[in-house]
């Protein structure tokens, strides 16, 4: 090979390796390979400032894991009020005060496989065994003295069980009846004589009834509450009972529905040739029936919760039970059917347990419990509260998101408000000077001397009576953001005094730029990083001033829920030696945000600061 060919071809091969394929490049450049490490003045000369304070930041672990834990919390406030929406105008009694517990739907293992019966109340369950056991699950401390988990000694086996509002009843095999939990209004008194042949017992609303054989009624407990007349006319002829919140009907031996007190209200309107009856149940305000043919009948106090709308089946029905607000069935070809309110899914029954054959069932206040022909025990409605309950029966957990992004709103419309005339008044005051200069600076001074605290309570207190919930929220944000923009004038201001004498400044005027121009194209872009670090901070602050107006009772308004007002109920020792969980989550998630925020705003101001950067 000559020395011309030679050269060639070390040519061409030189040219093959500069002309690598594009996919390889691309490889190389995504993945690492042989690349050549830029210098630090490089980097800097490449990165915007806005790229270099970003890097500063991120080496700060703590700013930014503050910053993910509030983008965390923010999310979750905005998101979580669309998954759960709050209905201001719901109060249930009945839930008032519920610790924290998930397990209301929770059948004992040691249950499965063998229930007798299951007696529903407001938050707990009882169960009965084969073997005759009982067991107890959900939250069963109805007081705060008083827990249903301490059962009466020595009951022996239990044949017959009855959850009632705030107290339970057993009956064992011997016909001795136990009786235990809440006895202020004598529901837990047994009778001083020994009834024989209970057929069956029936716990509700401050009252306990039992059922004999031979058919009489006999009543203990609140008499006021509950119109029951003890010497009705139907005695000896009671073959099974409905109890309402403050009622007592009941069904005779030969099928008729009648009514055993002496008042004339919605529950003796009972609905003509319903024909033989076979069954009957109640919620809290109204009254069904079932007859021979499967028709059902509703009566009483019949709401908008949806009592009275009893579906379609395709076969009929034949047995009933009654919740707080809703009724489950049993179809003659066994299904089940639920219908009602549906505050939480009790009333929707499970595809699964739709298409199943089912033996019996169980319902009460808000849960329901199913057993196939298998013996598989199948649930849906109420489960618990993941955070509690307050003083008026709302969940908490509900309230904490719906709060969260109210308290949020407000805070950052305040900071906004604050940070728009503070920016105002100190570009003006320092570009222009002079007297301008002075007038703005006495008026910061007077509205920086005002106690802020009592001037927003007396302020909201004199005018927030004449005004709707709404507007006094509008009141509230005015307020945060008219009185704290004194600190960032101050900040802007001095900025600008030190930036417009600067050359581009100067060289603006002598162009014959406009001086707002000047002001607000020029210099203040230059002292953005100082506006962006004190909004930050301001946030945090706006925040927890709301939350202490709501504290004190002069910020927003229940229903409408803020962290701030959720901690009202929480200023007496009650509520915190008893009810910890109405205070300790708000108080929770309102300091982690406001901790976050401040985290957030001092590692951008690290990171906007030059001098804070050691290289």
């Amino acid at each position: 090979m000559s020395v011309k060919e030679a050269n060639k071809k070390d040519e061409n091969k030189k040219n093959n390796k500069e002309k690598k394929p594009f996919s390889r490049l691309l490889l190389t450049n995504l993945f690492g390979g042989k690349k050549k490490q830029d210098s630090l003045l490089v980097e800097d000369d490449i990165q915007t400032p806005w790229q270099t304070v970003w890097a500063t930041f991120k080496d700060n672990k703590v700013s930014m894991t503050a910053l993910i834990v509030f983008l965390t919390i923010f999310a979750t406030v905005l998101i979580g009020p669309l998954v759960h929406p709050i209905d201001l105008s719901f109060s249930e009694v009945s839930q008032k005060d519920v610790a924290p517990n998930r397990d209301f739907l929770k059948v004992p293992k040691e249950l499965q496989g063998k229930i007798q019966q299951i007696s529903t109340g407001p938050t707990y369950s009882l169960g009965l065994s084969t073997d005759g056991k009982l067991y107890i699950w959900g939250v069963s401390k109805v007081t705060i003295g008083i827990d249903l988990r301490r059962v009466p000694a020595n009951m022996g086996k239990i044949e017959k069980i009855a959850a009632g509002y705030d107290h339970a009843l057993a009956l064992n095999d011997k016909g001795e009846l136990f009786a235990w939990g809440n006895n202020r209004q004598k529901q837990a008194s047994l009778p001083e004589q020994k009834i024989p042949n209970i057929k069956d017992i029936y716990a509700g609303y401050q009252n306990s009834i039992i059922l004999t054989e031979d058919g009489h009624v006999h009543y203990f407990g609140n008499t006021m509450n509950n119109d029951y007349y003890e010497f009705n006319e139907y005695q000896g002829q009671i073959d099974k009972l409905a109890l309402t919140s403050d009622a007592v009907l009941g069904l005779t031996f030969d099928g008729d529905v009648v009514y055993l007190g002496t008042e004339h209200n919605s529950y003796t309107n009972i609905p003509e040739n319903m024909g033989n009856v076979v069954d009957i149940a109640a919620t809290a305000g109204t009254v069904a029936a079932v007859n021979d043919e499967g028709q059902v009948f509703v009566w009483g106090n019949v709401s908008s919760k949806g009592e009275g709308r009893v579906p379609e089946t395709e076969s009929k029905i034949v047995e009933l039970q009654g919740g707080r607000y809703h009724y489950t069935a049993l179809t003659e070809d066994n299904h089940i059917v639920s219908w009602g309110g549906d505050y939480y899914k009790q009333s929707i029954v499970p595809k699964k347990v739709q298409d199943l054959k089912i033996d019996r069932f169980y319902t009460g206040f808000y849960q329901n419990f199913a057993i196939d022909t298998e013996g598989n025990v199948h649930t849906w409605g109420l489960k618990g509260y993941l955070f509690g309950t307050d003083e008026l029966g709302r969940d908490i957990f509900t309230r904490l998101l719906n709060g969260g992004r109210m308290s949020m709103t407000i805070g950052a419309v305040a900071v906004i408000i604050s940070t728009i005339i503070g920016i105002i008044v100190g570009s003006v005051s320092g570009f222009l000077g002079g007297k301008v200069d002075i007038v703005l600076q006495r008026i910061s001074e007077m509205v920086a001397s005002l106690p802020f605290l009592p001037f927003a309570m007396i302020l909201s207190a004199l005018i927030g009576n004449a005004l709707t919930s709404r507007q006094r929220i509008v009141l509230i944000m005015a307020i945060l953001g008219l009185l704290s923009w004194t600190g960032l004038q101050r900040l802007v201001r001095a900025q600008v005094l030190s930036v417009r004498e600067q050359e581009y400044v100067i060289a603006a005027r002598a162009l014959g730029v406009k001086q707002r121009h000047i002001v607000f194209k020029h210099i203040l872009p230059n002292v953005i990083s100082v506006i962006i670090v004190s909004a930050t901070l301001s946030f945090a602050s706006s925040m927890l001033t709301e939350a202490t107006l709501s504290y004190l009772g002069f910020g927003v308004q229940a229903p409408i829920p803020t962290w701030g007002n959720m901690l009202y109920g929480a200023n007496n020792s009650i509520v915190i030696q008893n009810f910890w969980w109405r205070w300790v989550f708000a108080s929770i998630v309102l300091g982690v945000s406001v901790i976050c925020i401040n985290l957030i705003g001092d590692g951008l101001r690290d990171a906007i600061d030059p001098k804070s950067q050691e290289r």
